[in-house]
């Protein structure tokens, strides 16, 4: 015999299956494209075998194809051989590649390194150390909970130095009429914010623009921010890859500390030695003496453990064989130099077709003044487009040109798409 819940069920529409189904997730709105990965999404799709896709930011041979370097593909051998365990790293990550990167990037001789007095943690490359930063700032920098950044910065700066409840202000940077610095913006806006701002520097090959202040500017910089009491964060993602020359990037991270100033670094191995994947990168800080980098580095701790806990360990082991092997760093440096070297040519290259094959009256100087992997082409969001629906280059809309897409087999194709679009 049925019970009487049995034939109800049996006998009427079930109330649940007539009632529409809400997710709990319903009111979650869809989010904008990335801006850059929205591009190479485009580029994929296109049938087009002419297309060149100059929105992402990660280094191609002069055949258009990944380029993973010698140096690290020998580390990797050596790793291999030592047939290391995959246990846990500390905190704040492998102590030896701790120490090659605080030494590369302040230098062999740095004082703040021999004084025990730069606290520095492994973080998850550039964007991880910024992550570590921003909060290490909003908790414990005592003067503000803001920052200023260049206008333009990259797009990350604003979302992570937000997300960890700093408000961000904008400093001039960018001179549109020349696609050049526009150093007095620069500095009047430094010197008219109140005291102790902290302010973000990109230590070279700015991104997006490709932009960077001269030594002679960087010292002016220094002595502003020094004059005001300013505290400077530097980002530093392109060591060497920028000029071709470690020492030449540093310039201007070394140029503050040697003043005596007490500035933070975020760096990272993506570009420099081409481990995009491996997400390897570091943060430091300076501090006044050893019993300050103890306390730092506690509060680093406790900061990074609820984060993710432990950063990975093998590209930071392929990091510390290539800087404490010393053949292997010098072919590293012989290998940057290369990229870098190559991505210079390209500019070159790109500057002469469109100035000498193509004619175009426009000043194309910025092209080969500009440094690193970004090009700040000029071009309007309206060119953007059209050399996309024309010409199928893809980049992004502010026109900013990842040199690092550009060959030697469609340099003058797109010299001669960027002539089309611009000429009017």
């Amino acid at each position: 015999m049925l019970s009487a819940i049995a034939r109800n069920a049996a006998t009427q529409p079930s109330r649940m299956a007539s009632r529409a189904f809400v997710s709990t997730w319903n009111n979650v709105p869809q989010g904008p494209p990335d801006a850059i990965l929205g591009v190479t999404e485009a580029f994929k799709k296109d049938t087009d075998p002419r297309k060149m896709n100059l929105g992402v930011g990660a280094y191609r041979d002069d055949n258009g194809k990944p380029y993973v370097l010698e140096c690290v593909k020998k580390a990797e051998a050596i790793l291999l051989e030592k047939g290391l365990d995959k246990e846990y790293a500390g905190i704040t990550g492998i102590p030896d590649f701790n120490k090659a990167a605080a030494a590369l990037a302040y230098g062999e001789d740095s004082a703040v390194i021999a004084e025990n007095r730069l606290a520095v943690t492994q973080s998850i490359s550039g964007t991880g150390a910024l992550n570590i930063g921003a909060n290490f700032l909003n908790n414990f920098y005592p003067h503000t909970k803001s920052i200023m950044v260049p206008n333009p910065t990259w797009g990350n700066h604003n979302a992570i130095f937000s997300r960890a409840g700093l408000k961000v202000e904008k400093y001039g940077y960018f001179d549109k009429q020349t696609n050049g610095l526009n150093i007095n913006a620069m500095l009047e806006d430094i010197k008219a914010a109140p005291k102790n701002t902290a302010i973000l520097l990109h230590a070279c090959a700015h991104n997006p623009t490709g932009v960077d202040p001269t030594k002679e500017q960087w010292d002016e910089i220094a002595q502003v921010i020094k004059d005001r009491d300013h505290f400077a964060f530097f980002d530093m993602a392109y060591q060497g890859f920028a000029s071709g020359d470690c020492t030449k990037d540093a310039y201007a991270l070394r140029k503050f500390v040697s003043d005596g100033q007490q500035v933070v670094l975020s760096q990272s191995f993506a570009k420099n030695m081409g481990l995009y994947g491996e997400r390897v990168g570091s943060f430091s800080v300076i501090c006044a003496d050893a019993d300050e980098k103890a306390r730092v580095d506690s509060q680093l701790k406790i900061l990074i453990r609820p984060m993710y806990s432990n950063p990975p360990i093998h590209g930071a082991r392929l990091v510390s064989t290539v800087l404490n092997t010393p053949e292997l760093k010098q072919q590293w440096l012989d290998e940057v130099k290369l990229m870098a070297d190559r991505i210079i040519t390209m500019r070159t290259k790109l500057r002469n077709h469109l100035e000498q094959d193509f004619g175009s009256k426009k000043d194309w100087q910025h092209i080969t003044n500009q440094i690193g992997m970004f090009c700040f082409s000029g071009m309007t969001p309206e060119q953007v487009d059209q050399i996309k629906n024309d010409w199928h280059v893809y980049l992004t809309r502010d026109g900013r040109i990842s040199m690092a897409g550009i060959s030697s087999g469609n340099v003058k194709y797109l010299a001669e798409a960027i002539h089309n679009v611009t000429k009017d």
